[in-house]
């Protein structure tokens, strides 16, 4: 039997404008569903590993219209648990050229916020199981979900289950005093850190001060000596930072650095992609998901970042939360075909 892979956290009903318009000119909202953990476990699934995500959803027709979009996609919801009364919800008005996107959070009191220690086995969720994935946002949502997060990390170690942490810091959701008070001692049970230029600061107040992503610049030498400190100073097995460059809301570039204890004794950089833009959001989860799935599958971790930069990458492509794309298909643009030629 295939171990399972766990990802933990919320999954939320996205109300986005049509095309480019703004929230105060938009007479409807396009809906679907997404979430950090709940897209990389979209993801995984897709990939073929098998996907389990685990959080709490309410028990009316919302909270079951996000469980049915998640089986859309072969997720596993044994753990599911259902409950609360409400789904949270963000808006999204995705920008263009010099306009940033904006996103609009409503998810106070969330049915996953609300969820009690006593509401998942964790014991139970992690047998059979050889990855747990979370990102900062889950700890974000409060206090009952920063327990979830401890208990759960402290049972996959008990348990050798490799854990991986996608830092993610949101500011709407909390200060950087705060973030680093949660963070810094989860990563006792983080194995594999993933972040960005921004979340390394923030997170866990570790900076690169010659570094400037509003203007489209990246000290690459700067950030190479950062996934060095986190390595040394949290003892992580691999640290993986993307690196985006926002020349404008429509146009970024795009790449990745790891560190690991194997091949990556040195800083590795992959290739970089110059992406026009579609929809960034969900690029991050991509990321994690593609290099969870390389380093369980590939023979080498440089294959495993070539792979996730390059996932990552098409996932910018494509409308939604989840990255839709086959393992063949990044495979493809790893080996160099990014001419967007048609396909007949």
């Amino acid at each position: 039997m295939n171990k399972k892979v766990v990802t933990f956290g919320e999954i939320m009903l996205r109300l986005s404008t049509p095309g480019f318009s703004r929230f105060v000119q938009s007479q409807y909202f396009n809906a679907t569903y997404g979430g950090g953990e709940a897209n990389v476990a979209v993801s995984l699934a897709n990939y073929g590993l098998n996907s389990y995500f685990v959080t709490k959803l309410p028990k009316h027709e919302i909270g079951q219209a996000a469980l049915n979009h998640l089986r859309r996609y072969n997720i596993k919801d044994d753990y599911i648990v259902r409950g609360g009364d409400r789904i949270g919800i963000y808006f999204l008005e995705t920008g263009a050229s010099q306009r940033s996107s904006k996103v609009i959070y409503d998810r106070a009191n969330a049915a996953i916020s609300t969820a009690g220690t006593n509401e998942f086995n964790w014991g139970k969720i992690f047998a059979n199981t050889n990855w747990f994935h979370w990102s900062g946002i889950t700890p974000a949502l409060g206090v009952n979900t920063q327990r979830l997060v401890f208990e759960a990390c402290k049972v996959a170690k008990e348990m050798d289950v490799t854990v991986s942490c996608d830092l993610n810091f949101r500011n709407k959701l909390w200060t950087e005093k705060e973030a680093q008070s949660v963070m810094i001692p989860l990563m006792e049970y983080v194995d594999i850190c993933i972040g960005n230029e921004e979340d390394a600061d923030k997170s866990l107040g570790i900076k690169n001060p010659k570094s400037n992503v509003l203007e489209g610049q990246l000290d690459e030498a700067g950030y190479a000596e950062i996934t060095k400190i986190l390595k040394e100073q949290f003892a992580f097995q691999a640290v993986a930072i993307t690196l985006r460059e926002s020349f404008s809301a429509s146009r970024n570039g795009w790449s990745a650095m790891l560190l690991d204890n194997k091949e990556c004794k040195q800083v590795y950089q992959s290739k970089k992609y110059d992406i026009q833009i579609v929809d960034r959001v969900g690029g991050g989860d991509a990321f994690a998901s593609a290099l969870i799935y390389g380093i369980i599958k590939k023979s080498n971790t440089k294959d495993a970042l070539e792979f996730a930069v390059a996932a990552s990458c098409l996932k910018q492509t494509i409308p939604g939360d989840f990255n839709l794309v086959t393992v063949e298909e990044v495979e493809k643009l790893v080996k160099g075909n990014g001419s967007g030629r048609v396909e007949r």
